[in-house]
């Protein structure tokens, strides 16, 4: 079987050119790219070309390109058209991607034209409460023409961002790492204490006065090892000599929440976030536990120093910090 310009030779795909060629480590060739997307989602050349209006000798050639610079076969024959290999796939899942922001680009370019936007590009380490910086950053949610990026990392993923520039604040459970190579600063925003809350069914009066040991009994959700605040649980369990029933442990404080509301179990709350609790039905706080707290760090670069949200970000938070009441009081 032969195909247009020798892309398939009936011998076996291990004697294949493409087996034996080094990848070509130049520049993608994105419009070669592109004839091989068009490839793919019209099923074939005679197809991809009556789309282009091209020879199909002229798009074969470009594919045939391609997959020399990859160093792998993209397409192989199927009936009358063409399917994608394992490689093919992951090429045009990409593709896929590169050309539906080249579509969006036009739109986009010609509203930063005309609506000017204020961006603000804020990193949340894994550990921290996500209610608890939704309350951080609120003051800032109502600014007019704002674009806002939050990006959730570990702590290291996200200096490396800061340094870069790539953001303008990370809110984190501890303080920028001693690297002056980074030229980072950070402070302590918020010590937040922490309440306990639970769905309905479990949140009785008889377990309400018997907190903290009614832990022991109640299925318990907790954030996981690697939080800050989790450290500062075990700290104080240990303390109380406390052995909790968790059948639960969570990233993400928002989603423990949920499944908390959804009868799971009961769950440790930065105060500073207790208000977005009430977004969710069937949660009522089980106790106060003002020996425990959970701190929350805003670390940021030159740039971010100077940025006017930033700046109204911090002075707000030292308010919200001396201004929280407990829901309990």
């Amino acid at each position: 079987m032969i195909r247009i310009l020798g892309h398939w030779r009936n011998q076996p795909e291990s004697e294949l050119w493409f087996e034996k060629t080094e990848v070509n480590r130049t520049m993608l060739n994105y419009r070669h790219l592109y004839y091989f997307w068009m490839v793919a989602k019209e099923g074939g050349f005679s197809r991809a070309a009556e789309r282009l209006d091209m020879a199909i000798q002229t798009i074969s050639a470009q594919v045939r390109e391609l997959e020399k610079n990859l160093g792998h076969q993209l397409l192989r024959p199927a009936g009358r058209g063409v399917a994608l290999t394992d490689a093919g796939q992951a090429a045009f899942a990409r593709a896929e991607e590169i050309f539906q922001i080249g579509q969006e680009l036009p739109q986009e370019v010609r509203a930063a034209a005309t609506k000017p936007v204020i961006r603000l590009s804020v990193g949340l380490s894994d550990g921290i409460s996500k209610l608890a910086a939704h309350a951080l950053l609120g003051p800032v949610l109502d600014t007019p023409d704002l674009r806002l990026t939050c990006h959730e990392g570990e702590v290291e993923e996200l200096m490396g961002e800061l340094a870069r520039h790539h953001l303008d604040l990370v809110l984190a459970g501890q303080g920028a790492p001693a690297n002056p190579n980074l030229r980072l600063t950070s402070d302590r925003l918020v010590s937040s204490p922490v309440d306990w809350y639970g769905p309905a069914r479990l949140v009785r009066k008889s377990e309400t006065q018997d907190f903290p040991h009614c832990l022991e009994r109640l299925p318990v959700l907790l954030p996981t090892g690697h939080s800050v605040l989790r450290q500062t649980l075990d700290r104080w369990f240990n303390e109380q000599g406390l052995r909790p029933n968790v059948v639960g442990e969570f990233e993400d404080s928002a989603l423990m929440s949920v499944f908390a509301a959804r009868g799971l179990g009961v769950f440790p709350l930065s105060r500073l976030g207790g208000d977005d609790v009430g977004l969710l039905r069937g949660l009522r706080p089980l106790a106060r536990c003002d020996s425990v707290h959970e701190e929350i760090y805003a670390i940021r670069n030159r740039r971010g120093q100077h940025h006017p949200l930033v700046q109204q970000i911090l002075a707000q938070a030292k308010i919200l910090a001396q201004a929280k009441t407990s829901v309990f009081s």
